[in-house]
């Protein structure tokens, strides 16, 4: 059977950890702490080698309190009602997420927000999940990277974790993000790591190159949002974070679509699973069994 073509990029990607066991991918969503990492930060989670990355970009919401793309819509775009309406249509296939990204970062440059106001609104309103620093300090003690795997955009994903952790850790995490293009008349646009794809940034390309590994490592993918579906069906432990709010797009599709998943409600529950597996107490059809970090 043919496989389909992966999407040209536009922008680079980072070195695999394709000597690791493990791997964490995750989105940028996810709590409300600081952390102050020894060392680089990468999130990723492949089968047979785990990496930790972080694709609920706060850019998904998954490694941060809120998501950052919705935090710019909702406050300084068109708002959460209107933001609500696209996400459900991207999740029954009315319309692509890339359209209606595009569509939500033009709301804001229309209300007159540049980049650089974005980015000081981002930095003083987007927190990290409370359970991350305990989460990623196993991590970096295992020798499990950590990437972050995100739809939003890197300059903006920099000056948050800059922010929080301060700029020299955050220069040491690894992010597959999309980029920015700022005019000279102050405006700006999304610059897409995958502009033919539906997705805008398909997040299975940070996971399918392990997959072609001769030992290719177990992969923990975290994500939260319809940014995710792209990644989801290929992790080969899923999780999916529970929002309070019901924003939970992603858990209902992958309940629409038959995909195993965990549901979590911060980075605290998912580490109990992720040791488990680690340390061989548990395999990864076990974990995927339990349903609820």
């Amino acid at each position: 059977m043919a496989t389909e073509a992966a999407p040209e990029s536009t922008l680079p990607y980072p070195p695999m950890h394709a000597d690791k066991p493990f791997v964490v991918l995750s989105d940028w969503l996810v709590g409300s702490s600081s952390i102050m990492p020894p060392g680089s930060f990468s999130l990723i989670s492949t089968m047979g080698t785990t990496s930790v990355c972080s694709s609920s970009d706060p850019w998904d919401g998954t490694i941060t309190t809120r998501d950052s793309n919705d935090y710019m819509t909702d406050e300084l775009g068109f708002g959460r009602e209107k933001r609500r309406e696209l996400n459900i249509a991207t999740l029954t296939g009315e319309v692509t997420f890339r359209d209606s990204f595009r569509e939500m970062l033009e709301s804001v440059v229309a209300n007159g927000h540049t980049f650089e106001e974005c980015k000081e609104e981002l930095k003083k309103n987007i927190k990290l999940d409370p359970g991350f620093k305990e989460f990623y300090q196993y991590c970096y003690g295992t020798d499990i990277p950590v990437v972050i795997i995100s739809s939003g955009m890197a300059p903006l994903i920099r000056a948050v974790l800059s922010n929080l952790i301060g700029e020299e850790d955050a220069k040491k995490i690894e992010i597959v993000s999309n980029g920015v293009i700022i005019h000279p008349d102050g405006k700006w646009d999304i610059q897409y790591r995958h502009p033919s794809s539906g997705f805008g940034h398909d997040k299975s390309q940070a996971i399918l190159p392990y997959r072609a590994l001769e030992h290719p490592p177990t992969i923990f993918f975290f994500g939260d949002g319809v940014s995710d579906m792209s990644a989801a069906r290929h992790a080969d432990v899923l999780f999916v974070k529970q929002k309070g709010d019901g924003e939970n797009d992603l858990a209902a599709y992958c309940t629409r679509e038959g995909i195993p998943h965990i549901l979590f409600e911060d980075f605290s529950r998912a580490l109990t699973v992720v040791r488990s597996v680690v340390d061989g107490k548990m395999s990864v059809k076990q974990a995927l069994s339990l349903g609820r970090a």
